[in-house]
């Protein structure tokens, strides 16, 4: 199976200690590229370094919602010229989030809508983080498209789903399919078009039922493939090739050449 984690936080000092080994595993585990976004100007260097390294690692750059108090006026206008210099594949991770209590919600409108509008600009997919706030959010999509995006770790409703469809959006799920209780959650994805649902893990956060309480991984992205195929009644390598498909056309990812995929497993063999 080739997957694609369109979401995990790999350059999160949470993986600092093994961050090789668990890069290992995922690939072992058949996950060949991770969409790595940003959540804040200070972390772009290190998460654009890391992806340097690896082919198979994909930035994302943006401002996220929840540490408002980290960014600065000058954030904006830096965050343009970086994704003129450096070309990610995508802007985030952005949104809105009115889950938080006492989070700012006038600035992060304006926060929001300003990367919106850099990502119109440079033509560029979105990664949003929407907590709490879908309304206002496929509101400000109204005001200012982008070329669709991913609507990250979606918790709406299917008629909610359908709005992010039309605006050419995929909708991404994670580690809360694989929880037996999360029942609302695997309804949607059981009748939701299979071209409207990417994976992800969100690593370090959000992790699978399976590994509860401990830290989330990319390795862990083959338990959400199987929930999925569960909910769905379909194979999971079925699913593997359609979700990885979506992801690809979504975010612009070309596949991994053939010699790629075969140097690494074999990297892995031995």
């Amino acid at each position: 199976m080739d997957l694609i984690d369109t979401h995990c936080h790999l350059d999160c000092p949470e993986f600092d200690p093994d961050r090789a080994a668990v890069l290992a595993r995922t690939r072992a585990a058949g996950v060949v590229q991770l969409m790595i976004p940003a959540i804040h100007r200070a972390g772009w260097p290190g998460l654009l370094a890391l992806c340097e390294t690896d082919a198979d690692l994909h930035p994302a750059l943006g401002l996220h919602p929840v540490y408002l108090d980290q960014h600065r006026d000058a954030d904006l206008p830096a965050l343009e010229r970086a994704i003129a210099d450096k070309r990610p594949l995508a802007v985030g991770e952005i949104g809105l989030d009115y889950f938080v209590p006492d989070l700012d919600r006038d600035r992060q409108q304006a926060l929001f809508e300003a990367q919106l509008a850099i990502a119109r600009s440079a033509g560029l997919p979105v990664l949003l983080h929407v907590r709490k706030a879908h309304e206002q959010v496929l509101a400000a999509l109204k005001r200012c498209p982008v070329r669709g995006g991913i609507a990250h770790a979606f918790s709406g409703g299917i008629a909610e789903a359908r709005r992010y469809l039309d605006l050419g959006f995929a909708l991404g799920f994670g580690g809360m399919l694989t929880f037996e209780r999360s029942t609302r959650l695997r309804a949607l994805a059981a009748v939701l078009p299979v071209e409207a649902i990417v994976l992800e893990t969100d690593a370090p956060d959000l992790t699978v039922a399976a590994h509860r309480g401990e830290r989330n991984s990319p390795q862990y992205l083959p338990d959400v493939l199987a929930a999925l195929a569960q909910v769905r009644g379909k194979p999971p390598d079925w699913l593997a090739e359609r979700t990885s498909a979506t992801a690809r056309s979504v975010l612009g990812l070309a596949a991994p050449r053939t010699d790629e995929r075969d140097r690494n497993r074999q990297d892995q063999h031995d």
